[in-house]
């Protein structure tokens, strides 16, 4: 499905925009459930819905959410919970597009939706995708579904390019804190190429490549993005999935193995984390948590 130059260019920068993947049709469908999930939370003042495999909670909420003004800033894995979202991402071009770059077999590993509404505080510090589910080998996609337009004005994804390349520490003083030295952040703000978008677009973005998010600043425009992670599928993880879906592994593309394959070198492990999102570890508060 993706050219020679497509691939190279996923290669050279560590991602890939590609325009218009999903329908319309799609897009609402998808938009209707999180709609349903947004009102359901009106009934909660703290993160909910604890029926995970790890039995941290699937809805996480902003600290400013409300009855009268709902902030659900994440979703964990929604395919767990809507065949909407499993159609999308287990079958057709997501999976195809993804087997283009690390394939011919690849599994799907976990998924999250992440809801920036507009004014609020929610952002996301440098980071990459692999020091939070370290595996046997490198061969990794994350994949960006835009469920809204994106620009600068309600928070898009900021990606450096090249930083893919590589290797930056997700420990301070021996602890994993989610994100490189807070030291970096403004080097990476003037690398960093803003991902802007239409609704439907997709970006496909290499496990170790560098990225963060500010705020949606508009006043009237929502920002809701798809986040998924599929790995090659003789890559076997080296601690328990940070994010665990009862999908884990589910094969996409090609077929399975029991062989692993190993890269040489050396890499951070974490311990599991108590927070039922990122967002914790980056320091930013939920509902119902006392700010100190």
């Amino acid at each position: 499905m993706l050219n020679h130059s497509q691939r190279g260019e996923f290669k050279s920068k560590g991602y890939l925009k590609i325009p218009g993947l999903i329908t319309e049709s799609t897009r609402k469908l998808m938009l209707d459930q999180l709609s349903d999930w947004v009102e359901e939370s009106r009934s909660y003042d703290a993160n909910y819905g604890f029926d995970t495999p790890n039995g941290k909670a699937r809805f996480d909420l902003e600290q400013s959410h409300s009855s009268d003004h709902p902030r659900l800033r994440r979703v964990a894995n929604p395919v767990d919970i809507s065949e909407a979202y499993q159609s999308v991402l287990f079958f057709g071009e997501m999976p195809e597009v993804v087997a283009d770059l690390i394939g011919p077999d690849v599994f799907f590993h976990h998924c999250k939706l992440n809801n920036k509404f507009p004014g609020g505080s929610t952002r996301v510090e440098y980071h990459a995708d692999h020091p939070f589910d370290p595996h046997t080998n490198d061969d990794g996609v994350t994949l960006l579904l835009f469920l809204d337009d994106m620009d600068e004005d309600n928070g898009c994804m900021r990606i450096v390019p090249g930083s893919h390349k590589e290797r930056y520490t997700h420990f301070k003083d021996g602890n994993f804190i989610g994100s490189t030295d807070p030291k970096l952040f403004e080097q990476f703000d003037g690398k960093a190429d803003s991902i802007i978008g239409k609704a439907g677009d997709v970006c496909l973005m290499d496990i170790w490549t560098l990225h963060g998010g500010g705020a949606n600043l508009s006043k009237d425009r929502n920002r809701r993005m798809l986040i998924a992670d599929y790995r090659a599928a003789d890559a076997f993880a080296l601690m328990p999935p940070a994010v665990p879906s009862r999908f884990y592994r589910r094969i996409v593309a090609g077929k399975a193995t029991h062989i692993a394959r190993l890269r040489e070198g050396t890499m951070e492990i974490l311990e599991p984390y108590p927070d039922d999102s990122f967002f914790g570890l980056q320091g930013q508060k939920a509902a119902g948590e006392i700010v100190q």
